[in-house]
């Protein structure tokens, strides 16, 4: 079954917590802290693998979880880092984020390996926090979480040459003729229900690979029969071969046919409509000649080179091969993939300082104060909110991070819900007037006036 489209959520695996521990020998008194860190948890990546061919495996299964990183423990014992998960995909698959759009992997090569998601960081344990002026500190980082995705995945066969034309004008039939593909070919519209692609050898050392896609009607841009499943398998090419059924049995005008699918072409996606087009014009053997040189002089007035060609009778094919042969060595290659190490550059550097960055807005509909920060966020998520001298910590830092004051400014005031990351507060103001204070100040105040 062939399966060129599926939604997966992938998650990280989790830091292991950082571990709060004391050294406890007999004659080391005040030993001070020894608690380990957690260890990593597990990224996901995604590899090229040429043996597949379809996404089926992942309609059948749609999340995937990295493992968590093991806690930390005492006596400076660090947890261990979990292992990496890798997601096997066939070559040319495109993983995009759906909440934003962004493309984050795109494998056109055999091997190739691309990290969607990182695995969490452990938290360190308290042995990192002491200090001249905290001895024994009684807290730890909990583990980062690991990212989470969505994932629309696409499978875009990889292809020199692309097949297009109406259903039945013979895509099938040509391909099989060039080629070593066995396709399904029957006397009948949308035959072909799934892209098959065939390798076309010219010589010993030239050879280019066709892809033959469902055939297209108009209105197929916007979901009109099948072919619109399977436009984003000629993405990638570099020539497409136009094929016109001008057997004069269809019904259709051959040159109506040639104007709408082209129109489809730059409805769907405006860069196929700028590939470079040799136009093949099919069943002669079952057409009047006449008819046929018409055709042929009408497409050439608008500068196209024309081919005629019968795929039945294998008339013409010989002439087409080298013509794409000769076309695809004149046009470059797409650009290989960019590597995904990160190199330290001015770029990254800058994205580590927005990171640090930090908002926080007033949500009047549900009452609530945001603070939003992919920084802040991930010091809220590694708090364990179960420990009294963590959340003393955690309050320290994001009242010198400004967020307090900002908090402030905005109209927070003692008791309103305050929301960071995936965590929910009571907002705190240590620096706010006593009401208890203020009320004995104002007692002072009236039985002064009163004497």
């Amino acid at each position: 079954m062939f399966v060129d489209e599926v939604t997966i959520n992938v998650k990280a695996g989790d830091g292991g917590d950082g571990s709060v521990g004391f050294r406890k020998e007999k004659y080391v008194p005040r030993g001070g802290p020894n608690g380990g860190d957690g260890g990593d948890g597990g990224d996901i990546y995604m590899e090229a693998d040429s043996n597949l061919s379809t996404l089926l495996d992942f309609r059948y299964q749609r999340k995937y979880e990295a493992p968590n990183g093991v806690n930390g423990a005492s006596r400076d014992m660090n947890g261990k880092g979990a292992d990496d998960l890798v997601l096997k995909v066939p070559i040319g698959t495109v993983a995009t984020d759906l909440s934003n759009g962004k493309v984050v992997a795109d494998l056109t090569k055999a091997g190739q390996k691309i990290r969607i998601v990182r695995g969490g960081q452990g938290g360190r344990g308290n042995s990192h926090f002491s200090s001249s002026t905290l001895q024994a500190p009684k807290f730890a980082e909990n583990g980062e979480p690991g990212q989470e995705l969505t994932l629309k995945l696409e499978l875009k066969l990889l292809a020199d040459v692309g097949l297009i034309g109406y259903p039945n004008v013979g895509k099938s039939t040509l391909i099989a003729g060039i080629s070593a593909a066995k396709p399904k070919i029957a006397d009948y519209p949308f035959t072909t229900l799934v892209p098959n692609l065939g390798v076309v050898r010219v010589d010993e050392e030239r050879n280019f690979v066709v892809a033959d896609i469902p055939g297209l009607i108009e209105g197929a841009s916007e979901g009109i029969g099948l072919g619109h499943q399977f436009l984003r398998h000629i993405e990638r090419t570099r020539l497409l071969v136009h094929l016109i059924d001008v057997s004069g049995m269809t019904g259709r005008e051959p040159l109506d046919d040639y104007a709408i699918i082209n129109r489809e072409l730059e409805a769907y996606n405006e860069k196929l409509s700028q590939l470079p087009q040799i136009i093949a014009l099919n069943k002669i053997d079952l057409a009047e000649p006449e008819m046929v040189q018409l055709y042929k002089e009408e497409l050439e007035k608008e500068g196209s080179e024309v081919f005629l060609v019968s795929a039945a009778t294998r008339q013409g094919l010989e002439a087409i091969i080298y013509e794409c042969s000769t076309r695809l060595a004149a046009l470059p290659n797409e650009p290989e993939p960019v590597d995904e190490t990160v190199m330290i550059t001015v770029d990254t550097m800058a994205q580590r300082r927005r990171d640090r960055r930090w908002d926080a807005i007033y949500d009047k509909g549900n009452d609530i104060y945001i603070v939003s920060g992919p920084g802040m966020e991930r010091v809220v998520a590694m708090t364990n909110m179960d420990n009294e001298a963590a959340v003393e910590r955690l309050q320290k830092t994001i009242e010198k991070a400004g967020v307090i004051n900002k908090l402030r400014a905005l109209g927070a005031k003692e008791g309103d819900s305050v929301r960071i990351g995936k965590i929910e507060f009571s907002f705190y103001d240590e620096d706010a007037e006593d009401p208890r204070a203020k009320k004995a100040s104002d007692d002072d105040e009236d039985d002064d006036y009163e004497d």
